[in-house]
């Protein structure tokens, strides 16, 4: 008979599975609390969040979810990175992580409900986060209006350089 905890657990994941954009399972053995801690921290700073899992309770909670994860055999130690925005910030993080540390290992992941390999999820965390696109995308726009305030800004000066030049300067009374 299950427990009021993991009915509860279940419920709780089966709307995080309802409510995340992305969501990448990794294997975490060999990290320790505090390793997991820190990774915890660094992915919610970049809004996404990182939780151990029990892969029984994880598969249950897809199942009632109707989520594509149901049909994934899972094995070992598994945590789960939820990502809840379009911004692939917490995957940033989390590679970054497992860059210092080469831990945890990237299991599989999903995207919008699709089925990720670990190759896609690799080009995923390449492509430039949502802040990055929107300053870009800025730059992009600002960059005509700064040319064209610059050019005009240079036939003023230059308008104002030539009536500075000695040759127009007016003449000086008495001398002739």
């Amino acid at each position: 008979m299950p427990t009021q905890k993991k009915i509860f657990t279940v419920q709780n994941l089966t709307e995080k599975f309802k409510q995340a954009k992305g969501l990448v399972l990794t294997d975490y053995s060999g990290l320790d609390v505090n390793q997991i801690n820190n990774l915890r921290m660094e992915v919610k700073k970049a809004g996404g969040e990182f939780e151990v899992v029990k892969n029984r309770l994880l598969s249950r909670a897809a199942s009632e979810a109707k989520h594509q994860a149901t049909n994934l055999e899972l094995t070992g130690q598994t945590a789960a990175l939820w990502v809840y925005e379009n911004d692939p910030a917490p995957l940033k993080a989390l590679n970054e992580f497992i860059k210092k540390s080469d831990l945890p290992k990237i299991k599989t992941g999903f995207w919008e409900g699709i089925l990720l390999s670990k190759e896609k999820i690799k080009e995923l965390v390449n492509l430039p986060g949502l802040k990055e696109m929107q300053a870009k995308l800025i730059a992009a726009l600002q960059s005509p209006l700064y040319g064209l305030a610059k050019t005009l800004e240079w036939n003023i000066r230059k308008l104002i350089l030539i009536l500075e030049a000695p040759h127009f300067a007016p003449p000086v009374a008495g001398l002739r």
